[in-house]
């Protein structure tokens, strides 16, 4: 088995099992486990890091609630997807010490969630080498707001919207 597909397996246990869990006992009943995209190794890209000055001010971002997150501009990366160019900014908590990488793609609400997936340091995916980041999409996910509208998530800044599909990672809730 590999990594991913046994952070899967333990995150299906997760969503099944807790207290904690986003989903309703009601949603549990019929839960098979989240849906995902085949593992896709040609999203998994290498990419220099291109860091904010320090003195970054924090920006708002706002939630599927209408709540306002702080987060700073951390990095950007430019890499690219079947041959188009593409670009992502990563934000930090106010303090950089989390990492967060919120995005819109051509997947959304069709195949994917439609307000965005997410990435972030304290799951496998973003993996930071230096002034280099390895981003694994395979690990991408849906936010909890996507489970049950008593959770507040952040929405990807336009700066993150992706004209190409990134088709790896979860899909869809259903």
């Amino acid at each position: 088995m590999t990594d991913l597909e046994h952070f899967r397996q333990q995150l299906n246990h997760y969503f099944l099992a807790y207290a904690d869990s986003p989903l309703s006992d009601e949603q549990k009943l019929d839960f098979e486990g989240l849906r995902y995209y085949d593992p896709n190794p040609a999203l998994v890209i290498e990419a220099d890091l291109d860091y904010f000055p320090a003195g970054e001010p924090l920006i708002e971002m706002e939630t599927t609630t209408g709540d306002l997150r702080h987060y700073r501009r951390w990095a950007r990366i430019d890499f690219t997807v079947d041959g188009a160019p593409a670009a992502l900014t990563i934000y930090s908590d106010p303090w950089g010490e989390s990492l967060f990488l919120p995005f819109k793609d051509g997947t959304n609400g069709a195949e994917t969630y439609g307000a965005g997936r997410y990435l972030d340091n304290h799951r496998p995916g973003l993996d930071v080498r230096g002034d280099r980041i390895v981003v694994d999409f395979n690990f991408a996910y849906n936010p909890y707001c996507a489970y049950s509208p008593e959770y507040s998530c952040p929405l990807p800044p336009r700066e993150n919207w992706l004209d190409v599909p990134i088709a790896a990672g979860e899909k869809a809730f259903e």
